[in-house]
């Protein structure tokens, strides 16, 4: 029963019957092809057997494994490698049929091969996910067929394995090119004052004529009976927090993904960025309430937390409360930092109901709100040689005009702005961020 199992009919069998048949045929009217007939079934079922006996000589058959990274990136081309070894001495024809994680629908997956005997191969294929989470990968399925092709074994691969898929890593690299902040000053760039910096405490030490009394430290005087006081320096690093909205809003899809996903792999590359400037890279997500926080911090393995920060966030479908986003910033994140805020305005009256939180923000933080231009509409209306309706077309324009109206509002209160379409996100961030730190504003 085991073997029977393994056994499928390959494109040869159905031609042979079909030849033995029309013989059977033709032989009602000439009855000595009926002979002939006969020879054939014999000859056919004498092959079969044969074939059989090639597809299990040899016990171990086909052996192989699938090659996966630890980690997927999403939103990226993923490389699959499955290598396998022909145990047969002779030539085979194989089909391999991998059994693909559910999320990416795909159920007509079939590479076809030939392997020499005694010899091994590596097949390669990609993947690209849409979506976060855990992929679970089946067996790999390896249909083998002898010289003759009439019979095929199955031959199944043990690969089952679970494998990650995290936000679009393979773009740090790529995108590491746009931090050009170490040839500034060859550009003659002059940085102009720091607004706003904070100092980094350096050391206690001996009060001399001049420094701040505001410094000393009353319990380093009361222990060296002498006045001591705390000696600071400028601080080198910032903090800069990603803070990425997960309401409703953010569900919008674009070309496959939606803008939180778009978000989400913007904050991996922008905190990559940021840590190789010397700053302090962290990341939190909000809604009705602050979640996901990573602190702020420059370590070796931060951008490692953060990835695994942004791996599982799936948004909660509702309104997003920027009221509690204000609070809670004003006593969770106490040093004024650089904010860039993920988020989506549709109109601007959306954006007005939440004009004084932002503003309040804007007060203790350098604040930058990026939000989304809807790049299909843009497509649509720019499509050359294309009808359109007058009403849409006006409905579409004045859509367009109010996102840009939202910019010149925020601006107005001194709010920087960062309008994108999705697919160009992480480059823009990029740039308004070395922006801003090439004119010392952080």
């Amino acid at each position: 029963m085991k073997y029977i199992q393994q056994i499928f009919l390959g494109r040869n069998f159905f031609y042979g019957i079909l030849s033995i048949v029309i013989f059977y045929v033709m032989g009602f009217y000439f009855p000595w092809i009926i002979n002939l007939a006969n020879f054939l079934l014999f000859a056919f079922i004498l092959l079969i057997l044969i074939d059989l006996y090639l597809l299990f000589s040899s016990k171990k058959g086909i052996e192989g494994q699938r090659i996966l990274n630890e980690k997927l990136s999403n939103f990226d081309t993923n490389p699959v490698k499955i290598s396998l070894e022909n145990h047969f001495n002779f030539k085979v024809k194989i089909t391999v049929i991998d059994e693909l994680p559910i999320q990416f629908q795909i159920f007509d997956f079939k590479i076809e091969e030939q392997i020499d005997p005694n010899r091994a191969k590596t097949i390669s294929y990609q993947l690209k996910p849409t979506e976060r989470g855990l992929y679970e990968f089946g067996n790999t399925n390896v249909f083998v067929s002898s010289p003759l092709r009439i019979l095929e074994r199955r031959i199944v691969l043990n690969t089952q394995s679970s494998i990650k898929v995290f936000p679009s890593f393979l773009r740090l690299n790529q995108l590491s090119l746009y931090n050009f902040k170490a040839h500034l000053n060859e550009l003659g760039v002059k940085k102009s004052r720091r607004i706003g910096h904070s100092m980094e405490f350096e050391q206690i030490k001996d009060y001399v004529l001049g420094d701040d009394i505001r410094t000393i430290n009353w319990k380093a005087t009361a222990k060296h009976q002498k006045l001591m006081v705390n000696q600071y320096v400028d601080e080198k690093s910032q903090q800069i927090y990603c803070a990425i909205d997960k309401g409703r809003l953010m569900k919008m899809p674009f070309d496959g993904l939606s803008l939180l996903d778009y978000a989400i792999n913007a904050t991996l590359v922008f905190s990559n960025i940021v840590l190789q400037n010397q700053d302090r890279a962290g990341m939190f997500t909000f809604s009705n309430q602050m979640e996901d926080l990573i602190k702020a911090e420059r370590r070796s393995d931060q951008l490692q937390k953060i990835s695994n920060g942004l791996y599982n966030i799936k948004s909660n479908f509702i309104e997003s409360d920027f009221g509690m986003l204000y609070n809670t910033l004003k006593y969770k994140i106490t040093q004024r930092s650089l904010i860039l805020l993920f988020t989506n305005f549709e109109s601007l009256d959306s954006m007005q109901r939440q004009l004084p939180y932002l503003k309040a923000i804007n007060k203790n933080h350098l604040l930058i709100i990026t939000f989304f231009k809807n790049s299909e509409l843009e497509n649509y209306l720019n499509a050359p040689k294309k009808q359109i309706d007058p009403y849409q077309k006006g409905l579409i324009e004045k859509f367009i005009y109010e996102k840009q109206q939202i910019v010149l509002e925020l601006n107005k209160h001194g709010i920087q702005t960062i309008l994108t379409r999705p697919e160009d996100l992480e480059i823009d961030t990029i740039n308004k961020y070395l922006e801003i730190k090439s004119r010392g504003m952080i």
